[in-house]
């Protein structure tokens, strides 16, 4: 008699899981979460992120228990211990398969390659990917080493899909009670974003209906909300890949064809988001710290840990990092263009390992995602796969310029400039010294010495 059970791991999301419905169709009448704390901090998980796992795990098992499906709740210290607590409770139950979604990185193949040698039926699907990792390949098998033609090979196969939100799951029997376990409870820590699928749905929809259109033009300007917002929810699997696409899809049929609409430059990121992905599952080593371009190897990068730390804590003398960094600590979430340039700073004007960069935003933000935060760090610091060339190095002052030029997101998280003039904020230190103490910070390197440095550090 088959007794299935579903394991929800990056996949919180009822609708539009395929694994998920096909354990209810064969049968499951329960679910199981693991509370993993201990492999959570291994692998450097935000305290924020957390929460906002918890508060949306909760949340499922009150939606579950309304549809008849109970969720348990284990706790386990690491992915080491979980196949015996698994084990444990299978036989406990009585419960002969397993059905969830496949995780890419190492520690995650490890995990199941452990559980699938107890002797249970462990049916796996590719819920976080439109494509499989391994399937999008060269003609000589192999996987793209540069992102441009992985998307034109991507794209050969699904411009003709039709994507959309999925199956809905459908009420199995009475509903059950629901009470919020101790392993559950949330600080509040994430509480600005909510967990509830029909605000999430809101927010989706006045993304596409407003600003989907617009969203080159917008992305890359910090002051205002041009991107979509809903990159935690893409890293805990709330929301899929298939239902973003069909969402613009169904405002813009062709989107997928016409890829040099603006509203193609938002499916453009989500494929990115594939080929990183596709990358990890190939390359396993980018799990493990190393460049994807071995000739990086021998950098011999600085490691300065005060210019960490003033890079940390939004101490830098360069508004536009300073701001960043203090955006990423109080809110948990960092702007792309930010992202991008804040790792440059890091790389190449600190010269500091692009691997205390990773760790840091890995440990404070709350769409954290090892295969996306890898390939940007990688892609800043000229070791990845498909990277900016070591020698293009974003130079802070004048991407302030470009991107925030009357300095609004700069005052935001910088109260110390607040009353400095647009035309002196993107570097205010000439301005400053004119009235005294400022309070703000001095610049920790000069641009062009620090350009220069890092420009024969990767020659080399």
């Amino acid at each position: 008699m088959r007794n299935p059970i579903f394991w929800f791991r990056r996949d919180l999301r009822l609708h539009g899981n395929e694994a998920l419905i096909e354990a209810i169709n064969n049968g499951a009448k329960e679910a199981l979460f693991f509370v993993c704390e201990k492999q959570w901090q291994t692998h450097n998980t935000s305290n924020i992120q957390i929460d906002l796992l918890k508060r949306r795990v909760n949340y499922l098992g009150g939606e579950l228990a309304k549809l008849g499906v109970k969720l348990n709740v284990i706790e386990t210290e690491n992915f080491d211990s979980l196949p015996a607590s698994l084990a444990l409770f299978l036989k406990n139950n009585h419960i002969s398969e397993i059905y969830a979604n496949r995780e890419y990185e190492v520690n995650e193949l490890n995990r199941d390659k452990a559980c699938s040698a107890m002797g249970y039926a462990l049916h796996l699907y590719d819920g976080d990917v439109l494509s499989p990792p391994g399937s999008i390949v060269t003609k000589g098998g192999e996987m793209f080493k540069v992102f441009t033609p992985f998307k034109k090979a991507w794209l050969s196969i699904n411009s003709n899909r039709i994507f959309s939100v999925g199956a809905r799951l459908q009420a199995i029997g009475p509903a059950l009670s629901w009470e919020t376990p101790n392993l559950l409870r949330s600080c509040g820590e994430s509480n600005k974003w909510p967990v509830d699928d029909h605000v999430i749905e809101q927010v989706i929809a006045q993304f596409i209906y407003e600003k989907v259109h617009k969203y080159s033009q917008q992305r890359d300007i910090p002051s205002i909300k041009g991107t979509s917002g809903l990159s935690p929810y893409l890293a805990l699997g709330i929301v899929s890949v298939s239902e973003l696409i069909g969402r613009v899809q169904s405002e813009t049929p062709d989107v997928l064809i016409r890829t040099k609409s603006e509203t193609f430059s938002f499916v453009n990121e989500l494929i990115w988001r594939e080929f990183y992905r596709h990358l990890m599952f190939v390359y396993p080593k980018l799990c493990k710290g190393h460049n994807f371009n071995e000739k990086y190897n021998n950098i011999e990068w600085l490691n300065q840990e005060n210019q960490f730390q003033a890079w940390c804590e939004g101490r830098t003398g360069y508004p536009i990092v300073d701001a960043a960094m203090r955006q990423l600590n109080q809110t948990g979430w960092m702007h792309n263009r930010l992202r991008m340039i804040v790792a440059s700073f890091l790389t190449k004007h600190l010269l500091i390992d692009w691997r205390w960069g990773e760790a840091y935003f890995m440990s404070k933000l709350i769409d954290g995602d090892l295969a996306s935060n890898n390939g940007g760090w990688q892609w800043a610091a000229s070791t990845g796969c498909d990277a900016q060339p070591y020698f293009r190095i974003f130079n802070p002052i004048t991407q302030s310029e470009k991107f925030d030029p009357e300095g609004t997101f700069i005052r935001k998280y910088i109260h110390e400039l607040e009353s400095v003039p647009a035309k002196y904020i993107h570097f205010p230190h000439e301005y400053l010294s004119a009235f005294g103490e400022s309070g703000y910070s001095a610049p920790i390197v000069e641009h062009k010495a620090a350009r220069e440095r890092a420009l024969a550090a990767f020659k080399v």
